[in-house]
């Protein structure tokens, strides 16, 4: 489940920060790489889904689980993991397009905390 309490917070980016040496360059970067990568990953989520193909909504759930840990978002990880096995296993397939709606919902917040975040390191350039 995403931690609702979280998305009213500054993103943890310290693993970017592990990750980079500090660099704030390189973790502008990675935002922008994750802002211009997730919507299409999500869309072929959406597709696959539509078309009822349950191996590739798994697969586009493993494609886009690890970038929520490398923006400090641990729990929208966790929540994308529990999508990608539920398809891959077919095991609540009803309720994949419910949580489909509630990460597309919660990508909109966590945009908003990248570009504050993304605010904050252009500072430090």
């Amino acid at each position: 489940m995403i931690d609702l309490q979280k998305n009213n917070l500054p993103l943890d980016l310290s693993y970017l920060r592990d990750m980079s040496g500090d660099s704030a360059e390189f973790m502008i970067e990675m935002i922008d790489m994750f802002k211009t990568q997730t919507p299409i990953y999500i869309a072929e989520m959406e597709t696959a889904m539509g078309n009822k193909d349950w191996t590739k909504v798994s697969s586009a759930a493993h494609k886009i689980k690890p970038t929520f840990a490398y923006v400090g978002r641990e729990d929208a990880k966790e929540f994308m993991q529990k999508i990608e096995h539920d398809a891959r296993e077919l095991r609540n397939i009803e309720n994949i397009p419910i949580a489909f709606l509630e990460i597309k919902d919660f990508l909109q917040i966590l945009y908003r905390q990248l570009d504050d975040s993304r605010a904050e390191l252009e500072k430090r350039i």
